[in-house]
């Protein structure tokens, strides 16, 4: 412990920078960050509330595979988009992605429009695949 603390004296702007650099992160993750749930448990959304899901990728990855019944609106256009997912207000909603690292944003956007059971599939569509569990071709 006297080592820390004598590199921390003797390295002020290194310490700073990572308490910095964590601080940053941690900030970031509060603003995108929103609950996630991995695979089974949205399994169990989708077939105990019927909850919808809402997959975020071009329409070219969704057409390679998706969710059955999933609906496909790119990450770019769900703020102008919004308004189809009206009607599913009141269930909840999964958002997915490719490796889960976007739908955080989707799923803030969704929470800010008035969705009030929004989480996010922790790892994606690929976490979903390596589960083998079932997806839908085009």
């Amino acid at each position: 412990m006297a080592q820390f603390i004598e590199f921390i004296g003797n390295h002020l702007v290194l310490s700073a920078m990572w308490v910095l650099t964590f601080g940053a992160i941690i900030v970031y993750h509060q603003r995108t960050g929103s609950s996630s749930v991995g695979p089974q448990q949205a399994v169990m959304l989708i077939n105990r509330k019927n909850a919808v899901v809402v997959d975020v990728r071009d329409k070219k990855e969704f057409e390679a595979g998706h969710i059955v019944d999933s609906i496909n609106i790119p990450l770019t256009k769900l703020k102008q988009r919004i308004t189809e997912l009206k009607k599913h207000k009141e269930k909840p909603v999964v958002v997915v992605c490719k490796l889960g690292q976007h739908s955080g944003e989707a799923a803030k956007t969704l929470t800010e429009a008035g969705h009030e059971e929004v989480v996010k599939l922790s790892g994606g569509i690929t976490e979903w695949k390596a589960q083998s569990l079932p997806l839908v071709q085009k």
